[in-house]
């Protein structure tokens, strides 16, 4: 099989100047029975954005990402890919995107030698071209010593790393990460985050959901805040946090600060 094209590098952006929007997600719904998961999310992010998602437990992340990656089909609304519609050319549209999803399933009864080999065929590359980006992934990401081992043995955290290095094999333009760093050690959360960096810096954007506000602070440009299903705020990290910290704009936005009543039966020891 021959080698999938390259994508080419955008040119640069004189300054002033917006870069093109990579992914444009208009009026997106999606409903479970009764219940409403996202409510006509609106979102836009631009080539070369690090864009971070954030937002409490249940707020519609998950399913926002699954639905813009075209793992999960909305009932409303549209989801556009380097200009490409997500779920009218979900081939072509699936070619320009890296996704690391959420309760990440792998087969991992293959190597991960193996795992990458797969992951790059399938996205059309030649064996000798899967060879050598699957050896400069290994590099990158500190795997060497698990290469030969089945991906079951793996731990989390190396299992989320070679997840991260099948999304990445194609050089997507698009990354979307679906909590790429939970179980993930500091070590290596410093080298993937590296690796992501530089990967923008290049023309690359990411597009990854977090509950460290921490992280996104320091690493994204750009964030939006998903409650209840809805976007409340969304821009660059300076305009969310609006003099606060994020994570203050965070619970400020989720519902502040819930206090603690009625448990005075914890403060009295059982022995």
């Amino acid at each position: 099989m021959a080698a999938a094209s390259p994508a080419q590098a955008p040119a640069p952006v004189a300054p002033g100047v917006l870069a093109p929007v990579v992914l444009s997600v208009t009026g997106l719904r999606k409903s479970f029975g009764s219940t409403l998961a996202v409510s006509g999310i609106n979102l836009e992010v631009r080539t070369g954005s690090f864009y971070g998602i954030v937002g409490p437990n249940g707020a519609g992340k998950t399913t926002t990402l699954s639905m813009v990656t075209g793992l999960l089909r909305p009932d409303d609304g549209s989801i556009e890919v380097h200009g490409i519609d997500v779920w009218s050319d979900p081939v072509a549209a699936k070619r320009v995107i890296g996704v690391l999803p959420d309760r990440l399933r792998l087969f991992d009864r293959l190597t991960g030698a193996q795992l990458l080999y797969y992951a790059g065929v399938l996205r059309g590359l030649d064996g000798a071209t899967v060879r050598k980006r699957s050896a400069d992934l290994v590099v990158a990401f500190g795997l060497e010593d698990a290469l030969n081992r089945l991906v079951a043995d793996y731990s989390a955290g190396m299992t989320k790393k070679i997840a991260l290095a099948c999304a990445m094999i194609h050089s997507p333009r698009l990354l979307v990460l679906d909590e790429p760093f939970e179980s993930v050690d500091p070590v290596s959360a410093v080298n993937v985050t590296e690796i992501l960096q530089k990967y923008v810096a290049s023309g690359g954007t990411v597009v990854l959901s977090s509950h460290s506000m921490d992280l996104i602070q320091r690493v994204c440009d750009h964030v939006a805040i998903i409650v209840n299903g809805k976007v409340l705020a969304a821009g660059t990290v300076d305009e969310v946090r609006g003099g606060q910290t994020l994570e203050e704009r965070f619970v400020e936005l989720a519902g502040g600060r819930k206090v603690a009543e009625g448990m005075e039966w914890l403060h009295s020891f059982s022995d």
